[in-house]
């Protein structure tokens, strides 16, 4: 790899200090032995990865952000047919499993999970993993920050309260989350206290009025300025038409039009239900809240219809109420709930009933927080649940006909060779754009209804910052704008699991989360999807550090903000087929035809049921239990793992 020439730009960004990437490579050495260097070149950090990946971070999950290098080429060969015709030299593993479950995510662990505790005794089941951690998206960083640990999520992160006698709460407490409700940092900054949110997605500072909205040179202010507290100042000052000013500020102050005509859904598939699924989010939005096409472009996208990956414009409507079916606990103190590392908690609390010996300790959230991961207890064969890591499944096939067969065959890659097991049944808990390309007997009617899953990108990209007074200074817990790289970014509490600061303030160190989607309006859901892809593919580490360290540079240089002195560490999280995005008619069907998701959800296909949190149309690791727990029963209630 060639070296750009340092210019005065990057020196002013830091692009090439060796200070902010000290503890980088440094924590990688030590890992491995090695002494801290006290200075590295810009060579020997570019050579200590490569130029997609980027820095992993530190601890466990250092070599698995997001879908490196390595996952997507391994990924891309079933999308590109290579193993379409499995290769003579393919390695027979000898083994015959119950079950085979693909994927190792929260859908797919909570399906081990089900079997392990639902089948008969002594029946045998295989996890297979492509990445080289378990939890899909439900996975973490980890920086070292001037001596202190800070942890970040990188995809699945809330969960939410849930009445004592419900499946999921039972379920939390099956595996150790004993105490739903989680308690968080003190405050240790100035008087007053300035409110924080629990997670990167409350903006509780926009209703306390320390939030600010940035515009720039998109709304004629170069430089850009900020108007802080902006429903208090009911946008005066914003650099929008008052007509604009009207409706965002509807939407805003959550005073809809249609108050008095809408009514919530109650439940999935109700009348309302079906009706939101036949429009889009968009005009959803144009009809509730008297908003024009070109306010919800401009102000509500991605980032409303964001949990589904694009805007609003490609979107079924009911996708923004999905979510309410599963029924959480609503009223005073039920805000969101979030670990440091997001969903990653709930992943190896899950691993920990699943293997004891996979993680040292009690079923218990400080002691999978604080303690490392076995990995070589996760795939031997005394476990009656295996996981097996860095396992690409590339082929799944009945032996014979599918109505008839007794045996399935899957196929995975794994370190450069193709292996082959047995199993009883399957469990196909991945994604929806690998399962259809996988399944090698898939009949028509599912590959139909798999054609009509769209998928769309996101990057996650934490920023470790050495403190946060830039933010203090100017009065704003979080902030959002509309121009540039990401959206809007939160300081946060963090939930007390034993690791870290137990109080915050804004000397503390933290990670800002960016949270970067791709949405082109006015385009189609798949082809909004595709062009993500292209756009989050094609784009170097180097030039997304770039972007972010000029954008933050941009907007709070003016309150001390120096990107070569601050920023401690950037870690990218990509994640090719992030969400789901229901289009219209996803979810109930349109002009009479079934909903794609239910010709997957009825029935095992022979002798392999399908979950993922894809067949409940929402993004949410609650969903992923669920459909877990209906693929293992329903391969129970047919004695298919026989």
């Amino acid at each position: 790899m060639t070296l750009k020439p340092t210019t005065s730009s990057d020196t002013r960004l830091g692009m090439n200090d060796p200070i902010t990437r000290r503890d980088f490579l440094g924590s990688a050495l030590l890992g491995s032995g090695a002494l801290l260097l006290e200075s590295i070149t810009p060579a020997e950090l570019l050579a200590s990865g490569d130029e997609f990946t980027g820095y992993g971070g530190v601890g466990e999950y250092s070599t698995s952000n997001g879908n490196t290098l390595a996952v997507m080429q391994a990924g891309h060969t079933i999308r590109d047919g290579v193993y379409d015709q499995l290769p003579k030299d393919i390695i027979d593993t000898g083994e015959t499993y119950d079950c085979v479950i693909v994927g190792g995510g929260i859908s797919g662990l909570a399906a081990a999970l089900f079997f392990q505790r639902q089948a008969r005794p002594g029946m045998k089941c295989l996890v297979l993993e492509n990445h080289p951690i378990f939890g899909g998206e439900a996975k973490q960083n980890e920086f070292l920050v001037d001596g202190k640990r800070l942890i970040a999520h990188q995809g699945s992160a809330i969960y939410q309260l849930h009445s004592p006698d419900s499946f999921i709460a039972q379920f939390y407490d099956s595996i150790g989350l004993k105490a739903q409700k989680l308690d968080y940092q003190k405050w240790a900054g100035p008087s007053p206290e300035m409110p924080l949110s629990q997670t990167p997605y409350e903006a509780i500072g926009l209703e306390h009025g320390q939030y600010g909205f940035w515009f720039g040179a998109k709304f004629g202010r170069k430089p850009g300025m900020w108007l802080i507290d902006p429903v208090g100042k009911n946008l005066k000052g914003a650099p929008v038409s008052e007509a604009t000013r009207t409706e965002w500020l509807r939407w805003l102050k959550g005073t809809p039009v249609q108050e008095d005509h809408f009514v919530h859904p109650k439940v999935e598939g109700d009348a309302i239900s079906r009706y939101l699924d036949s429009i889009t989010l968009e005009q959803h939005y144009m009809e509730r809240f008297g908003l024009s096409r070109e306010t919800v472009r401009t102000f509500l996208s991605p980032v409303e219809g964001g949990g589904s990956g694009l805007g609003p414009d490609a979107l079924s409507a009911y996708s923004d109420y999905a979510y309410e079916m599963l029924h959480p606990l609503t009223g005073e103190g039920t805000r969101d709930q979030m670990f440091p590392g997001g969903n990653t908690t709930i992943a190896r609390l899950i691993v920990r009933n699943l293997i004891p010996e996979a993680l040292a300790g009690p079923d218990s959230v400080t002691a999978v927080t604080a303690n490392n991961v076995n990995f070589a207890a996760l795939d031997t064969p005394q476990n009656s649940v295996r996981v097996r890591l860095s396992s690409t499944a590339i082929s799944v096939n009945h032996d014979g006909d599918p109505g008839k067969s007794n045996s399935v065959s899957i196929s995975y890659l794994k370190d450069g060779k193709i292996y082959r097991v047995k199993a009883h049944s399957a469990v196909l808990a991945g994604g929806s754009w690998t399962t259809k390309h996988i399944v090698q007997d898939l009949p028509e009617s599912h590959r139909n209804a798999y054609a009509e899953f769209h998928r769309s990108p996101c990057l996650m990209a934490n920023v470790a910052v050495r403190n946060w007074q830039f933010l203090y200074k100017m009065s704003m817990s979080g902030c959002r704008w509309f121009e540039g790289i990401g959206n809007y970014m939160e300081v946060r509490k963090l939930a007390l699991t034993g690791v870290g600061d137990s109080s915050i303030g804004p000397d503390s160190p933290i990670v800002l989360s960016l949270k970067i989607l791709y949405s082109y309006p006015g385009r189609s859901t798949a082809e909004q999807g595709n062009l993500g892809r292209e756009e989050l593919l094609g784009t170097s580490f180097r030039q997304y550090e770039r972007q972010i360290r000029e954008q933050l540079t941009e907007m709070f240089a003016a309150s001390g903000f120096d990107a070569k002195r601050d920023i401690a560490g950037i870690i990218l999280n990509r994640w090719g087929h992030a969400y789901l995005s229901p289009q219209p008619g996803f979810f109930f069907g349109r002009e009479g035809r079934p909903a794609p998701r239910e010709i997957l959800r009825h029935a095992p296909f022979g002798r392999i049921s399908f979950a993922n949190t894809d067949l409940a149309g929402a993004m949410d690791h609650r969903y992923s239990i669920l459909e877990a727990h209906r693929a293992v029963r329903q391969l129970l209630a047919d004695d298919l793992t026989n």
